[in-house]
């Protein structure tokens, strides 16, 4: 059977086929005959006398041709005439119908194999097992014909038990495949109805359908009511597919115009030398790229070519200019260096304050001319003069509290306060009163260690 597209409307259901008809057992011209078969499919039984084996066919245990020619065989049932024969020897007419004997036993052999291996047949295995019985009372053959009907009334009865279970096993099979077959149909409708990995789902509606060719076993009004279901679910898939594919082909169409007109703008600011606000403009762009999605992917490959060409003009001029700013830079700290040295020698506050100041305000204007250093010796080099600031700034601190005249008034005061605490006490011992002589002194104290703080808060070196 051709194989159809699942998509078109009745569309052929790959899951079914026409009944083969079981061919009527028969000899074929040029075939070999059902005793060369039998050889092939069952031993044959065999018979031990005393001294001798002897062939279940052999025709002088079943028979005999008496003196006028007249062939008989032995049966349960007594002795009955099946022929005649005047061409020879009575041993070759026994002979002769011995091998139509074998003919028979060929047959019972081949059925007795066809229900075995056929189960499915077995209802015309019993009929052909029940009309070859029939014949053998009346049949021109020598050899065990009882023994032929006992195994034929047991391919009869064999049958019966055969075809239920055959019955049964079909059965099982087809629930079998008609749920393998629901799964399928249930899976496809799923992604027909909701999936939107289109590649993925397409790969697996085709995976579906190989495998839904290898289902059979299933009665064609069944079958046909699954593949409706399957191929209404493909279909379904189909349409969405192509549905969405449709927009998006209109949406890439508008993106490339958004991404036109972001390559436009690139290009006009690719020359700018204003670093900062032009580097913003094109992160800017570049965000813009982004949520512009995807144009159609030779267009997008195009225009993104120009999109990079014209960042990589203005980024790689900035880094030229970098580069060459850095090497200014890089002289700027050498200068600076080189100032460092010169007035860490002239700076000296514990020697003449007043020069080290006039010194730093010098270092300081001449540090500022010279201009910006690299990042990397920046903080190296602001520690350096820094240091210098705090020595003359820590200078002029000391020397601010050896002369500050607040503060030595402020020791004073807290001595006279000190001195009239003390007085109080001793007023206190003087008439008796104890505890206030105590509190007194306590207070003495506590002023006392104030006077000695600010005391100290002055340089008094």
């Amino acid at each position: 059977m051709s194989d159809q597209s699942p998509t078109t409307p009745g569309e052929a259901n790959p899951g079914t086929s026409a009944p083969t008809p079981t061919p009527t057992p028969g000899p074929r011209p040029g075939a070999p005959s059902p005793a060369a078969l039998a050889r092939k499919v069952a031993p044959r039984a065999v018979a031990a006398p005393e001294s001798r084996i002897v062939r279940a066919s052999d025709p002088s245990e079943w028979g005999r041709v008496d003196d006028s020619g007249a062939v008989f065989v032995r049966t349960s049932e007594g002795e009955r005439q099946v022929g005649s024969w005047q061409a020879g020897a009575p041993e070759e007419g026994l002979a002769h119908f011995g091998l139509r004997y074998d003919d028979l036993v060929a047959e019972v052999s081949l059925l007795e194999a066809r229900l075995d291996s056929h189960p499915q047949d077995a209802r015309k295995t019993r009929a052909s097992a029940e009309a070859l019985a029939e014949q053998l009372p009346s049949a021109a053959a020598v050899g065990d014909l009882d023994a032929l009907a006992t195994r034929l009334a047991t391919v009869v009865e064999r049958s019966g038990a055969v075809e239920v279970e055959a019955r049964q096993r079909k059965d099982e099979e087809r629930a079998t495949a008609i749920a393998r077959k629901e799964a399928l149909a249930v899976e496809a409708e799923e992604i027909g109805e909701s999936s939107t990995q289109w590649k993925a789902a397409g790969d697996r509606l085709r995976e579906i359908l190989d495998e839904w060719k290898t289902i059979r076993g299933i009665d064609r009004k069944t079958d046909d009511a699954l593949w409706k279901r399957f191929s209404k679910a493909r279909e379904a898939f189909n349409r969405r597919r192509g549905s969405h594919f449709a927009e998006l082909d209109r949406t890439r169409a508008s993106v490339k115009r958004v991404k036109e007109e972001l390559v436009e703008r690139a290009e006009a600011i690719s020359a700018s030398t204003d670093w900062n606000d032009t580097a913003t403009a094109f992160r800017r762009l570049m965000d813009e790229w982004k949520a512009a999605g995807r144009a159609p992917r030779e267009a997008d490959d195009a225009l993104w070519k120009r999109f990079k060409a014209a960042q990589d003009t203005f980024f790689d001029a900035r880094h030229a200019a970098a580069a060459e700013r850095d090497a200014e830079f890089e002289g700027n700290a050498d200068a600076k260096e080189a100032l460092l040295t010169e007035f860490s020698a002239r700076i000296d506050p514990d020697k003449n304050l007043d020069a080290a100041r006039a010194a730093l305000r010098e270092l300081q204007t001449r540090w500022e001319e010279i201009g910006k250093v690299p990042r990397e010796r920046m903080g190296q080099l602001e520690g350096r003069i820094r240091a210098l600031e705090k020595s003359v700034s820590d200078a002029a601190d000391a020397e601010w509290r050896r002369t500050d005249p607040e503060a030595k008034a402020r020791a004073a005061q807290f001595w006279v306060r000190v001195d009239d605490f003390e007085a109080q006490a001793a007023k206190a011992d003087a008439a008796g009163k104890s505890k206030d002589a105590e509190k007194a002194r306590a207070q003495a104290m506590q002023w006392k260690e104030w006077a000695e703080a600010a005391e100290n808060a002055v340089d008094t070196r």
